[in-house]
């Protein structure tokens, strides 16, 4: 099979369309013919060296892809060779076909297409376990999603919206905040502004955000953590802003208030907290939604995967809003 390698650590023009071995499902996984893929920040990381696939995991790059089965492993029952699906990769999206554990398999919601499938499982296993799993958020409470037009934004937005929060989401120009309020956004605030906090407590009877998703980490971290009400919730999923901040507890102590950072891909496969836990529950709670078409898929574009470098490059550009497709 062909598939995305990455000749050595460094700029998209590192990345190459070659000839590598096929996989072969192991016990408890399918073969998947992949239909599409999808760009996450995280690739561009670990095509630069510094997000190495958690052990075990394939090398390629790609954490999410849509396709059919091609072959099953010993002990698959739930699933028939032709279905069509979408997964939760720990790596190997970026090729024709990925082997993956049965657990980490969805069915196409209805009203999706195969190809927006494929940017479907990473973003909805990381807005659902964090929103709902992590910090509980409920009908009627004010959530922050920072950075609302990417492709967790974007994704975070409609979420939250169907689940009856009251939705505040940054972007950084009035085309992206037109965007965010078009997409369930009550309040759209441009990240430039010095007084986001003021227009959250003016929003909310003076107490802030309940439920904050962050994606830069230590650069915000002193500001959400002002931002947040009495019992509020700061979730750190990504550190665009860098790792290292401190941490005021009196702050969180006077607010009763907690932070929690989380990360997916580096999740052992079973168990409590594991993937295959995160996808079910998708599966049960938020596949329903998306069928309903409360929420949808957002696609920037589609470019063929062996277009993969130019795909990097229009995604550290900037400017992309919602998911930057890979179609085989």
């Amino acid at each position: 099979m062909q598939a995305i390698t990455v000749r050595e650590p460094g700029g998209p023009e590192a990345l190459e369309w070659t000839e590598v071995p096929d996989p072969e499902a192991g016990p408890g996984e399918v073969v998947i013919d992949v239909v599409a893929g999808a760009v996450n920040r995280a690739d561009l990381l670990q095509r630069q060296g510094f997000y190495p696939p958690p052990p075990g995991a394939s090398e390629i790059i790609g954490m999410e892809c849509s396709g059919r089965i091609a072959a099953l492993g010993d002990g698959v029952t739930d699933w028939q060779v032709g279905d069509q699906v979408c997964a939760l990769l720990s790596g190997g999206g970026y090729a024709e076909k990925v082997a993956v554990p049965a657990s980490h398999l969805l069915p196409l919601p209805d009203g999706v297409s195969l190809v927006e499938a494929g940017g479907l499982p990473e973003v909805a296993c990381t807005v659902w376990s964090n929103l709902v799993g992590q910090a509980g958020l409920r009908a009627g409470e004010l959530v922050l999603i920072q950075g609302g037009t990417g492709g967790i934004g974007t994704h975070a937005i409609q979420v939250a919206a169907a689940l009856g929060a009251r939705v505040a989401a940054t972007a950084g120009n009035p085309e992206r905040l037109r965007r965010c309020r078009e997409l369930g956004a009550e309040l759209a605030i441009d990240y430039h502004d010095t007084d986001i906090a003021d227009q959250l407590r003016a929003a909310s009877d003076g107490r802030g955000a309940d439920v904050i998703l962050d994606n830069m980490g230590a650069a915000a971290l002193a500001d959400n953590i002002d931002r947040l009400a009495p019992g509020g919730r700061l979730v750190v999923i990504g550190l665009q802003g860098g790792v290292k901040a401190e941490l005021n507890l009196n702050t969180l102590l006077r607010k009763r208030a907690s932070v929690a950072a989380t990360n997916l891909r580096g999740r052992p496969t079973e168990g409590s907290d594991g993937k295959a836990a995160i996808v079910a529950a998708v599966r049960t709670g938020l596949w329903q939604l998306i069928s309903e078409g409360k929420v949808k898929p957002i696609t920037h574009t589609a470019l063929p995967m062996s277009s993969a470098a130019e795909a990097h490059r229009l995604l550290e550009a900037g400017g992309v809003i919602g998911k930057l497709l890979l179609t085989v």
